[in-house]
């Protein structure tokens, strides 16, 4: 049985840990599926997917639609830091991943917010994003 959201977190995945400008930032080993709080930074952590279910497709398929969140985690050089990263994940999921299991038959790239750590001792910096797809599917 395929877990659209997790198909597509996959090719989300490869998409970041293929992208020179992605990898120079943040090490593959740090862009990962999990809980949203960082072990390692800097780091991009893929988390709380939703599921909205649209129907049947041609052949037996199923469509759904995807949302994955895409957090990124900085504290050497904060904020900037975070928004470099951001930047870099914008560009490198500009386009629809790569994904030989599932068809992605729309595509929405993600936009980020940042928000600093209040507390002034930490120089935490936290951008979430959303990438959205609708995804084509066999059970």
């Amino acid at each position: 049985m395929i877990d659209p959201s997790l198909e597509f977190q996959t090719a989300i995945r490869a998409a970041l840990i293929a992208d020179p400008a992605v990898i120079a930032l943040v090490p593959a080993d740090h862009i990962r599926a999990g809980s949203t709080r960082p072990d390692k930074l800097p780091t991009v952590i893929m988390a709380s997917p939703q599921l909205i279910n649209l129907g049947r497709a041609s052949g037996g398929q199923y469509m759904t639609r995807v949302y994955l969140d895409l957090h990124v985690w900085a504290i050497e050089d904060g904020a900037d830091m975070a928004r470099q990263i951001g930047a870099a994940v914008s560009v490198a999921l500009w386009d629809a991943p790569h994904t030989d299991t599932v068809g992605i038959d729309a595509y929405e790239r993600p936009g980020f917010a940042y928000m600093r750590d209040p507390d002034p001792e930490r120089a935490y910096c936290h951008g979430v994003g959303t990438v959205e797809g609708v995804i084509r599917w066999r059970a």
